[in-house]
């Protein structure tokens, strides 16, 4: 596994727990607002640490952390993902995986052999307006749909989420998304923020006051949806 970065604490990646967050690089995707630009674009980047090191730093943790946040880039590109994950489970570890639903059948397997136990998937617009937001082909979209129908299966604890950004969404688009998440558990809108970091930096985001505005009308649609970030 290449670690292209590791957040050695963070209360909020992992929802409920203390964890470190470790980065893998590369991403299929190339959403113009993505926040860690560096990790799609520059994959050729040295490690932050190789597997060795890090799995040093797991067992020095122990006690003192509950688990590990695996974000990306796209972390189940990686073709050693599964092995990756099943190393961190014999440390005692609880594992929280993002991912953008592009590969459900690795999700899947994942779930499956029981070596995730809360998933966040992100959501990034309505299925016409997917290719534009995530800068993707239309023979992607199904696979995107099979992961929300997999997740919204409740076979393992998960999110959706949704990164707001003014050029690319409007109450329109919440509505249709609603409708296509009916029964989530959770689905989380985030406004966009500029990391420094972007693929696109004309990118902006909406204000608190207009956040809370289409919140309030998703949950027309959708009671499970929330806010996070405001």
């Amino acid at each position: 596994m290449i670690i292209q970065g590791l957040q050695k604490l963070t209360l909020l990646d992992f929802p409920g727990h203390t964890a470190c967050t470790v980065f893998t690089a590369g991403c299929n995707f190339r959403c113009p607002f993505c926040h860690n630009a560096s990790l799609v674009t520059h994959v050729d980047a040295p490690p932050a640490c190789t597997e060795e090191e890090f799995f040093a730093f797991l067992e020095k943790r122990k006690g003192l952390l509950d688990g590990v946040a695996v974000t990306g880039g796209e972390p189940l590109l990686q073709p050693d993902i599964i092995d990756f994950l099943k190393k961190i489970r014999t440390c005692g570890m609880k594992i929280k995986l993002d991912t953008n639903g592009s590969r459900p059948a690795v999700l899947r397997e994942i779930v499956q052999q029981g070596l995730v136990d809360y998933v966040a998937m992100d959501v990034k617009n309505t299925r016409e307006k997917y290719p534009v937001t995530a800068g993707i082909g239309e023979k992607d979209l199904d696979k995107i749909e099979e992961s929300i129908d997999f997740l919204l299966l409740d076979t393992v604890d998960y999110e959706f989420r949704t990164t707001l950004v003014r050029d690319y969404h409007t109450q329109d688009d919440l509505l249709r998304m609603a409708h296509r998440l009916q029964g989530a558990k959770r689905w989380f809108l985030q406004s966009f923020k500029d990391s420094g970091d972007l693929i696109d930096s004309s990118c902006g985001g909406f204000s608190e006051v207009e956040m809370r505005e289409m919140l309030d009308v998703t949950r027309l649609e959708a009671p499970f949806a929330d806010l996070r970030g405001i």
